[in-house]
Order: structure tokens, then C-alpha cells, then sequence
């Protein structure tokens, strides 16, 4: 259970003053749900202000506060501004100009004759100074003098900045003390202020110290829940496999294995032949042989005479993964099996029964094959597909299906540069898929502007009347009002008037059944053209696929558009990867796309995707997946990480663990941040 001295940060949002079902609602597109993710919702930036005398003293775009006295009110013509024109006290003549509804409280806010501390950004229209919507307007000089350094807060539609700094303030008066977690030398030599304090300095100022520390909070949490598994899984009881061979030499590859699969092969046979069970992450690149390497620890937890599973996110990647590995292993004789949520009646009853008698030796499926009501014979080895799509509570929830715990390996098709490997998967062993297998056609990659639209609508015309298949990926579902993003339901509605309905649409607002139904139209053959969002950035299969054209590609990330791209490719036709640009686009976004053309390495591109991108996105604005950190920017993960490491394995190795008095500290922050999974990993946790 959650320590009691924490539950007020937990509390629902509208517990605040002022927060009732309107105002919830921006609130919640912010995440910002429970008064913790008030307290951790930190300025973007600060607005540092100067006090002047007279306007004389200001310069042009510098933030002030100046007395002004208003000497006229002017009212706009036709959709033109509201001006309050208003001198200093050398008489410099200054407008303070308001748009839209502003101008109503305007003239309230400034009467004529009647001197005002006014604070704002002053900027110049034609020969006239000038402080568009003024930021603070107030009678008495004393009410600026604490706002002379301001946060400035993300926002979304509906809130203000003295709304959520109010309610940030509110929530941040609830904080309690707690006791320090950080090792005291660590502490001491980053000059860290204690975890109170440097919540409160982070919302006052540009205070890098507060912000590292609260950073490094975060990541050493995650360090110290992830070690928590590593620690837990080596003292679980699993059974030693050792396949004698016998069914994997039957299996007929298209292919020969590459180094790097023959390399992952074996550091999985050493972890499954241990009794502590494996934890491993299997990283490989679009293409790079991930089933065939999972189908061969599957195979060697049958030849010890126990079953295996496999584990997709999805029901379509579910089924596409069942025809691969009962094609791959039909020359074996393995019975293999496919069971997703979908399965009802008599076909259930008979998977359930193949399960626990044992005569069902693999099964592939969603997450039913882990409910309540399935047993397994002997459940020993478990598959993972597309690991980021599951939490590591929701995983270790997985594995307690065996009579022992299962060897467990965990695939990723999201290649993750080094650095940030250690931050997503700290419990597990890594093998990587750094080859590629023969025969493997190079994907015809090509930068056209968005100016070249209607030849790239019928080229995919084109393609589309010669038997073959497409996608289209837009980078939203809807427009937003003010914003040039492609919207996947427009592009739908065009291309579907012109194409009819070979076209369809697809998007993660859908409901999950019409997904999949959508998705299997297409992988069937009997829609042409897929218009869709990222939601087909991993899984999809369709060999007949060999076109896609991703609009407004300088949007997207790097590694999101290498995935993407390895949507086509699958078959034995020639691939073309068309990226639709828009007309501005910035240094960093021709290096991106430029470096797209030249290379395939999913691992080499996930690497320049992190230099170009800096600090200020990590893992693709979290589109690649599920990214742990909410608070530490990529800059702070590189730089701290290696420290909370260190001190989480101090904590565990030296200094008692969670039973030891910082352990009782450590133990708070792992329910602060949600990570207490790995608290419930311990006896009496």
C-alpha cells in the first residue's frame, strides 16, 4: 500500500479550489489528473522583468514593469485592435493593444487619467511603442514585485497562466517532507537541495541544480525498480532447459542464419539452460530475423519437453505471427496454436484443453493466453512481441503462469541507441540483431515536396491499377483549428473520391475490433490503399505492400520513419518509400531526411536521431513507444543515468536495500513515481 504521507500528491485534481468539471477537462489533455502531475508540471521557461522608471530606460523586446498613466481609449476599426494610449512619467506615449474579447476588460482595467503599473513585453508598430496584451495591470507597484521573474507553463486550450500557476501553487503548498534518498556523498558533491525545496525552486526560476535533482529522482527510481526485477528474477525458482536438437534440425529456413542470429541463439540457450529464469531483450532491426531466433528458444523449450509462448499486442499481429511460425515449423510436428480473445464456444474449449494436457507445444496470442481461466501443462519459455507495448508490472504479471517461473524473452523492432538502453531495460540482458539476412531488397527511399502532390496521387494511382498496394500516413487524425498538420481523415475523404473504395482509414480512435477489421480488409488484399496514422508503425505484414508515402515527413522522427518505412519492403517486389515535405523545412529536418536516403540501419539512424533531435524530445516526442521519463530530458538521462545506476546498486549491494533506513526513503520514491511494482517484488513489500 501506498505510505500515507503521500496520499495527499494523489488526490483527484478537482480536490483543488476552482476545479470543477469545465476546467478538468484542458486539464486532463495536459495530463495533468492527480495534484502530483501538478507539482512535477514544470515551466517550459521563465520571463525575467525589469523595472524601469520611464520608458527611456527600456529597450525594444526587453520584458519591464513601468508605471503608465492612460490618456485615451481607442477603439478599433473594423477587426482591427483596442489601444489604451497611456504616457510615462516623461510623457512618452505608449499603446497598450488588446485583440478580440481582451478589449472588453481593457477598458476597465486601464481608465483614463489614472496611473498604472502595467508589465509586458515592449515591442514598436510604425514610430509607436507599444505592449501588446500586457501581461499584468495592477494599481498597487507592490503586486509585480514578486512577478518580476515568471513562469511560463505548457498550456492547453481553455487554461491561462495565472490559472495553472495558481493551481500549481496550490498543489505545491501540499508537499510534505520526506526523508532523503540519495546517497549523502552523491548529494553533497551535486549540491542538491533537498526534494521539497527543489520542487518549490523549480517553478520560481531557471534553477538547473532543482531540475537535475528532481531528473535524477526520476531516473533513479527507474533504476531502482528495474534492478529490483533483475534481483528478484535471479532469486525465482525456474527450470533448466536443454533441448537436445532434435526438432530444430528439421526446420527448413528460406535463409541461413546470420552471424548475429546464430550469436543471439546461443546467449539465449546459456540463459535457458541456468535455473534462475532468463530475462532477455531481443533488439533486431525491420527484417532482421527476430521470429526465427524466438521460434528456436520456442523449439528448445519443447525438445525439454515444456511449452512456450507467444505473447503480440495485437490480434492481427497475433494471427501473422501464427502463420509465420507454423509454416516455419510444420517439418518439426510441433502442434502449434493461435488463441486471441475472438476464439469462442467449441474452438475455445479446445485450445483450453490443448493447454493443460500438454498437447498444444506453442501458443501464439494476445493477451488471453495469460487470463485467469487458461492453465498450461508446463508453461517454461514466454515470447514478448514489441516489448514497449507492455509494462514491466504487466510482464511480471505474465510469468506467473508456470509451474515455475518461464524463461522470458522480450522483442523489440524499435532499434534503441545504447545510451537509452540501460534507462528502458535496465532489468534484462540484451542480444542484438545487427545484421541483416541475404536476399533482403533495399527500400528505393525518395524526399518530394508537398508542391508535387497531385503527381504523387496519381503515381499512386498508378501503382494502385497495377495489382499492388499502398499505404498513406498522415501525422494526425483531425486538423486542429490554426494548425497546417495533414489529417489522416481529409487525406481519407480526398483520395477516397478519387480512388473509391479500394481506399480505407485507419486510427488509434477507432474502436479495437473495427481496427482489426480495417487491418485484415487490407492484409487480405481486399482494400487497395490504407490511409492511416502511426498506428501501423509496427506489426502490419503485407507482402503486396510496396508503396508508402508519409506526408509532412519533417514531423515525424527519425527512428518513426525507418519503421514506417519498413512497412513495405516484405515481399520479393521492388519497394518505394515516398517522404511528402513540407515547404518550410529547417537544417535539421534536410539532415534527417537526407540521412533516411543513405541508410537502412535501423540502430545507425535511432543514433542520429537522438544527436539532431537534442534535449528537448526524447524518443521521438514518445511516439516510439511507451518512454518511462515524464521529468528527465534526454541531455539529464545521458548525463545522470550513469549516476542513479551506481547509486541504485549501492543502495541495493551496500547499503541494505529497501530495509535499510535510506532503503525506507528509496522505498517512498518508488511509490512516488509509480514504479512500485518493484516494491511488491519483495517479501512483505
Amino acid at each position: 500500500m501506498r505510505p500515507e504521507i503521500l496520499n495527499p500528491l494523489f488526490a483527484e485534481i478537482d480536490t483543488l479550489e476552482g476545479v470543477g468539471p469545465k476546467l478538468r477537462k484542458p486539464l486532463e489533455k495536459l495530463g495533468l489528473e492527480r495534484l502530483k502531475d501538478l507539482a512535477y508540471h514544470l515551466p517550459d521557461r521563465f520571463v525575467l522583468r525589469r523595472t524601469v522608471d520611464n520608458l527611456d530606460e527600456a529597450s525594444v523586446g526587453e520584458q519591464i514593469v513601468v508605471a503608465l498613466t492612460p490618456t485615451e481609449h481607442q477603439a478599433p476599426k473594423g477587426r482591427g485592435p483596442f489601444r489604451v494610449l497611456a504616457q510615462d512619467a516623461l510623457g512618452n506615449i505608449c499603446a497598450l493593444t488588446y485583440f478580440g474579447r481582451a478589449s472588453y476588460t481593457a477598458k476597465k482595467l486601464l481608465p483614463v487619467g489614472e496611473k498604472r503599473w502595467v508589465a509586458g513585453k515592449l515591442d514598436q508598430y510604425g514610430q509607436m511603442l507599444q505592449i501588446v496584451h500586457p501581461d499584468h495591470v495592477t494599481g498597487d507597484s507592490a503586486e509585480l514585485t514578486g512577478k518580476l521573474v515568471e513562469p511560463v507553463y505548457p498550456l492547453a486550450e481553455g487554461l491561462t497562466q495565472p490559472r495553472i500557476a495558481g493551481l500549481a501553487a496550490q498543489a505545491l503548498a501540499k508537499l510534505p517532507q520526506l526523508a532523503e534518498w540519495i546517497e549523502p556523498g552523491l548529494l553533497d558533491r551535486q549540491k542538491w537541495a533537498p526534494w521539497r525545496d527543489a520542487l518549490l525552486l523549480a517553478h520560481k526560476d531557471e534553477h538547473a541544480g532543482a531540475r537535475d535533482r528532481l531528473a535524477y529522482d526520476e531516473l533513479l527510481a527507474n533504476s531502482l525498480a528495474l534492478m529490483l526485477v533483475k534481483e528478484s528474477n535471479r532469486n525465482r525458482r525456474g527450470q533448466p532447459l536443454r533441448g537436445d536438437g532434435s526438432l530444430r534440425s528439421r526446420l527448413q529456413l528460406p535463409f541461413g542464419l546470420t552471424g548475429a542470429q546464430q550469436r543471439a541463439i546461443g546467449e539465449i540457450e546459456g540463459d535457458m539452460a541456468q535455473s534462475s529464469p532468463m530475462l532477455r531483450l531481443l533488439q533486431g532491426d525491420v527484417g532482421s530475423g527476430k521470429t526465427v531466433v524466438a521460434l528456436e528458444a520456442m523449439l528448445t523449450a519443447v525438445e525439454a519437453g515444456t511449452q512456450a509462448a507467444l505473447l503480440a499486442p495485437t490480434e492481427i499481429l497475433a494471427r501473422q505471427h501464427y502463420e509465420t511460425i507454423r509454416q516455419l515449423a510444420a517439418p518439426t510436428g510441433v502442434n502449434v496454436a493461435l488463441f486471441t480473445g475472438r476464439d469462442k464456444g467449441r474452438a475455445r474449449e479446445s485450445i483450453l484443453m490443448g493447454l493443460m494436457d500438454g498437447s498444444i507445444h506453442i501458443v501464439v496470442g494476445t493477451h488471453a493466453i495469460f487470463q485467469e481461466a487458461v492453465s498450461y501443462r508446463n508453461l517454461a519459455m514466454v515470447v514478448i512481441d514489441e516489448q514497449h507495448r507492455f509494462g514491466v508490472g504487466q510482464r511480471l504479471m505474465l510469468t506467473q503462469k508456470g509451474k515455475a517461473a518461464p524463461h522470458c524473452l522480450a522483442m523489440t523492432a524499435t532499434p534503441i541507441p545504447r545510451s537509452l538502453t540501460l534507462a528502458q531495460y535496465g532489468e534484462m540482458e540484451v542480444s542484438r540483431l545487427d545484421e541483416m539476412p541475404p536476399g533482403r531488397q533495399a527500400i528505393d527511399t525518395r524526399v518530394v515536396s508537398i508542391d508535387r502532390l497531385a503527381d504523387v496521387v496519381a503515381g499512386v494511382e498508378r501503382h494502385l491499377a497495377s495489382g499492388q498496394q499502398a499505404y498513406w500516413v498522415c501525422p494526425m487524425v483531425r486538423e486542429n483549428e490554426g494548425e497546417d498538420l495533414a489529417a489522416a481523415e481529409a487525406r481519407f475523404a480526398t483520395l477516397q473520391a478519387r480512388l473509391g473504395d479500394a481506399v480505407v482509414l485507419v486510427h488509434g480512435q477507432l474502436k479495437p475490433e473495427l481496427k482489426d477489421a480495417v487491418m485484415e480488409r487490407f492484409a487480405r488484399g481486399e482494400a487497395k490503399l490504407l490511409v492511416a496514422t502511426t498506428v501501423i508503425e509496427v506489426g502490419v505484414d503485407v507482402p503486396a505492400a510496396t508503396l508508402i508515402v508519409v506526408e509532412q515527413a519533417e514531423r515525424f522522427g527519425l527512428a518513426q520513419l525507418h519503421q514506417l518505412r519498413g512497412r513495405v519492403g516484405r515481399g520479393s517486389e521492388k519497394s518505394v518509400c515516398l517522404l511528402l515535405r513540407g515547404e518550410q523545412l529547417s537544417e535539421t529536418g534536410r539532415k534527417r531526411l537526407a540521412l533516411l536516403r543513405e541508410t537502412q540501419d535501423g540502430f545507425r539512424i535511432a543514433e542520429a536521431d537522438l544527436e539532431l533531435r537534442g534535449g528537448g524530445e526524447l524518443l521521438g516526442t514518445r511516439q516510439s513507444g511507451d518512454a518511462p521519463f515524464n521529468i528527465a530530458t534526454l541531455d539529464q538521462i545521458q548525463r545522470l543515468l550513469p549516476l542513479a545506476h551506481d547509486d541504485a546498486r549501492l543502495l541495493i549491494e551496500r547499503d541494505g536495500g529497501l530495509a535499510s533506513q535510506r532503503g525506507e526513503a528509496a522505498r517512498m520514491l518508488l511509490y512516488l513515481f509509480e514504479r512500485d511494482w518493484g516494491v511488491q517484488l519483495l517479501r512483505g513489500g
